[in-house]
């Protein structure tokens, strides 16, 4: 299916350095007040940075019913759909991009992580990376083109939403079911997948997502009557967790490639070096060198596309510092290769843990309920290339970043394009923004983006809608 889009024309070694890009103020404005806007889903509100953007919209012209803030059951989780009318000479495209971010604590950081600050040629704050700058890039594009009088050849819908990293009121899904008419397109762009991989700010690959994994998260429980500290006994529940979360710790699942992350492979042979290339290699190979899999997979950039990983990323247990648990539990996180469901690898983790005392069971992503089995649903498969999307990306990349290969790859998470391909809505990832391969740091730590990366990037997003929307 992907043949076409593999077969774009790749350069395997960048050929002149881009020229600086000048600061976007406006991108740079509207950054700094959504980083400053809370929208974590313990005590933040995606409703308020929607309406923020909504009075920018409407400051700028736009129509009430092109600016329209939607909000379902839930009063902080609302949504913003904004269009810019074209010519209607072909149907809309729709732009998706969430507003909340994951929880971030204040002692864990350096600096305040809802307080824009730019230190050292970065910009620092929770979303940063993940995704407020590609929203306020997106935001700015729409509104420049607005000001200038351009007319696509098609109408533009920005669609900034709710719930992608976590809660039961995921935006996307919900405006696909109770709005589909305000934001049904003949394909989608998701600039929260995809990217400018880069070394020391310098651009390597510019990534399309073409595939990603599925998200699935598992909670695992064990019980006991508990009872008086002074008198352990087998069975303390804690125990039992901690032994199986060990045996995770340990364990990896098989190794596996598909036609797009075996493409991705070939080119990052071409582009690494050394023993770093020589493991390529020997992964590529019919059979797989195990050795060569195993020292990729000590790197997890490597090891998130070769496996399917699952991780535990929460605990809690007992009631009482002196008395023996009743309970204790823990949620395990898993990004899934395509190909396989959240069933199939909740059954694999039972097999893993061996401990007939612990209880495995799947989260349902909408409900957040605890259910006995999982989903059988699988990761899509990847859509078709279309020329206009991949031809404008080559017209505006070629020129910013000169000779950058552009290499379709797997998503190593997951995004809303999952809930925009099961409606029937081809969706592509990527952005203009490069982040250092060795500085990711979303849903981390101070997190933070390069100044020179976030200016390039909205050159880049401005350029390239206005390059797919030009053709005829």
């Amino acid at each position: 299916m992907l043949k076409t889009m593999l077969a774009l024309p790749i350069a395997v070694a960048i050929q002149a350095a881009p020229a600086a890009t000048l600061p976007d103020a406006l991108a740079r404005d509207i950054f700094k007040q959504l980083i400053e806007i809370n929208t974590t889903d313990s005590i933040g509100s995606t409703t308020d940075a929607a309406r923020a953007m909504q009075r920018r919209f409407l400051d700028a012209g736009f129509a009430p019913n092109d600016a329209q803030l939607l909000v379902g059951a839930n009063p902080k989780r609302g949504n913003l759909v904004a269009r810019l009318h074209g010519n209607g000479k072909h149907k809309p495209i729709l732009i998706i991009g969430h507003l909340d971010v994951v929880e971030a604590a204040r002692s864990d950081w350096t600096m305040d992580p809802f307080k824009f600050t730019e230190k050292d040629g970065y910009f620092y704050g929770r979303g940063t990376q993940d995704m407020k700058n590609s929203d306020a890039v997106a935001i700015a594009a729409l509104l420049r083109m607005k000001k200038e009088g351009f007319v696509p050849n098609r109408d533009i819908i920005l669609a900034l939403t709710a719930d992608e990293e976590g809660g039961t009121d995921n935006g996307v899904d919900w405006l696909l079911k109770n709005h589909r008419d305000l934001i049904d397109a003949e394909f989608a762009l998701n600039p929260d997948s995809g990217g400018i991989a880069a070394d020391a700010g310098k651009p390597v690959t510019l990534n399309v997502d073409a595939t990603e994994k599925l998200y699935a998260d598992y909670e695992l429980e064990a019980t006991d009557a508990g009872g008086h500290s002074s008198l352990p006994r087998p069975g303390n529940p804690i125990y039992i967790l901690s032994n199986a979360l060990v045996r995770l710790g340990g364990a990896s699942f098989p190794f596996e490639l598909n036609t797009v992350t075996r493409t991705w492979l070939e080119h990052m042979r071409t582009i690494e070096g050394g023993t770093r290339a020589r493991d390529i290699q020997g992964a590529l190979a019919t059979p797989p060198d195990a050795d060569a899999v195993a020292h990729l997979s000590h790197d997890p950039r490597y090891n998130s596309t070769l496996h399917t990983t699952c991780v535990a990323t929460r605990l809690d247990g007992g009631h009482a510092n002196n008395a023996l648990p009743q309970r204790a539990s823990a949620i395990v996180n898993c990004r899934i290769l395509p190909g396989h469901s959240s069933e199939e690898v909740r059954l694999d983790l039972i097999r893993i843990f061996a401990e007939p005392k612990l209880t495995v069971r799947y989260i349902d992503p909408l409900t957040d309920k605890r259910l006995a089995t999982g989903s059988e649903q699988k990761a899509l498969p990847p859509p078709s290339p279309r020329k206009d999307v991949f031809d404008a990306l080559h017209e505006v990349a070629d020129k910013m970043w000169p000779g950058m290969p552009i290499v379709t790859n797997m998503a190593p998470g997951a995004s809303d394009s999952i809930y925009t391909m099961a409606a029937g809505i081809p969706t592509y990832g990527f952005s203009g923004t490069a982040i250092d391969r060795d500085d990711d740091r979303m849903h981390g730590r101070d997190e933070r983006l390069r100044v020179s990366a976030f200016d390039d990037s909205a050159a880049f997003y401005f350029r390239y809608l206005k390059a797919l929307t030009s053709t005829n």
